[in-house]
């Protein structure tokens, strides 16, 4: 499966599984996602799923400054309920991350190892997502500000006539391109842009 160009250029995320140590699914249980592995679970490559990719990243560094973060041991927060606007699709790219799982997650092995009830929504907050490590009980508080890297003004009226059905194929794939540069633009333009992803 082909895949854009700039994916590949989208800094990763390493984490430490214990739980993938343990059954021999990776080497010391280290484990690297890529920015392609998100939009696969996603199913689509947009400015949420960019955003939840810079949230997690930026807070992961925060609570790990010294070492690998370890997936399994992160309990997600979301501020708004999983059927509002996007959330659920930020909670799943968290979730890949992290570990992180609801009520059906992983139950463990002997009493270690669980992953269900680390996903919450509905939880008050002033930014969108917070993550907490177990272990020390350490946050970090992220939002997200998309506006800061607006769409091409070209996108709209592609847009219209794309849900219209009247695109021309070349329209379609000018409105894909478009898309896909404004996500280029926020993984690799705007990627330390302080003002894109905020920390509290």
């Amino acid at each position: 499966m082909g895949y854009p160009a700039f994916f590949s250029k989208v800094p990763g995320i390493r984490v430490q599984d214990p739980l993938a140590e343990l059954l021999g699914a990776a080497t010391d249980g280290v484990i690297e996602y890529a920015y392609k592995d998100a939009v696969a679970l996603a199913g689509h490559s947009c400015p949420t799923v960019a955003g939840a990719w810079l949230m997690c990243s930026r807070a992961l560094a925060r609570l790990y400054p010294e070492g690998l973060p370890r997936r399994g041991g992160i309990r997600v927060d979301m501020r708004d309920a999983v059927d509002a606007g996007t959330t659920g699709v930020v909670a799943s790219v968290a979730g890949l991350i992290t570990g992180a799982a609801g009520e059906g997650g992983f139950k463990g092995l002997g009493g270690r190892f669980a992953r269900r009830n680390l996903l919450s929504f509905g939880v008050a907050m002033s930014g969108e997502l917070r993550l907490t490590r177990t272990d020390t009980g350490a946050a970090a508080e992220a939002a997200y500000h998309p506006e800061v890297v607006p769409p091409d003004p070209a996108m709209q009226p592609l847009m219209a006539k794309l849900l219209s059905g009247e695109a021309t194929p070349d329209e379609r794939t000018e409105f894909g391109r478009l898309w896909q540069l404004r996500v280029k633009r926020i993984l690799i333009d705007h990627w330390d842009d302080p003002a894109l992803v905020t920390l509290a």
